[in-house]
């Protein structure tokens, strides 16, 4: 349904990325974060279908083309550690949202695992209206909750040890202590509930957080 494209990032410098568009003038943009794979057929799959909803979903590229196995975890933590996450929040997450604003009147950004941290430290730039991760958030030095003038929407595993309760516990607390506009929900799924390609997915889990998801992008974009 989608296509790849290239666009620029805001410091001027070419990225490539997955974008399926709605179909329409005007209809409210999401950026749409990859986990710690690449951007696997997943990612875009969850792009077409917010597609269908009625958005423009853009993917950004963050591994420009590398796409790590499902079981290659070791490959996928080299990849995530030549990461630089403040970098693709400032420049990549950022040039997509500002791409999509060309026809958008507002832009959301969601993402996955490593998606969500870097979607939430991209959750203070100007051009975005609301950000909602998927058990992924930066560690809590790094995340000025502050700055955070929009909705979140958080979702996140009840067993998870990357995004432990406890995390998920404190964030929402933050969340609270500041004032954001928040909902945050917990799941009895494994990590990465979302994913269909692999053997966690959860698809009661999967298909109530999308069900919400839609809800909050409805709420707060349309």
């Amino acid at each position: 349904m989608g296509l790849r494209i290239s666009f620029p990032r805001t410091d001027g410098k070419k990225i490539g990325g997955y974008l399926a568009s709605a179909g329409r003038d005007h209809a409210p943009g999401v950026v749409v974060i990859q986990e710690w794979w690449g951007l696997a057929g997943n990612i875009e799959k969850l792009c077409d279908r917010l597609a269908l909803a009625g958005y423009d979903a853009l993917a950004p590229d963050l591994y420009g083309g590398t796409l790590v196995p499902y079981h290659d975890h070791h490959a996928a933590e080299e990849q995530l550690k030549k990461l630089d996450f403040a970098d693709a929040a400032q420049n990549s997450v950022r040039g997509a949202a500002q791409f999509l604003k060309r026809s958008s009147p507002k832009v959301a950004v969601t993402g996955f695992c490593m998606g969500g941290a870097i979607a939430m430290l991209a959750s203070s730039a100007p051009e975005i209206s609301c950000v909602a991760p998927f058990y992924g958030l930066p560690p809590e030095q790094f995340l000025d909750i502050s700055k955070i003038k929009i909705a979140v929407q958080g979702h996140f595993s009840n067993t998870d040890d990357f995004v432990t309760p406890e995390r998920a516990n404190s964030f929402e607390a933050q969340l609270k202590a500041a004032k954001v506009t928040h909902e945050i929900y917990r799941y009895d799924a494994s990590h990465a509930f979302m994913n269909e390609q692999r053997d966690v997915y959860d698809r009661a889990a999967a298909e109530l957080a999308w069900g919400r998801l839609l809800a909050f992008l409805k709420s707060n974009l349309v």
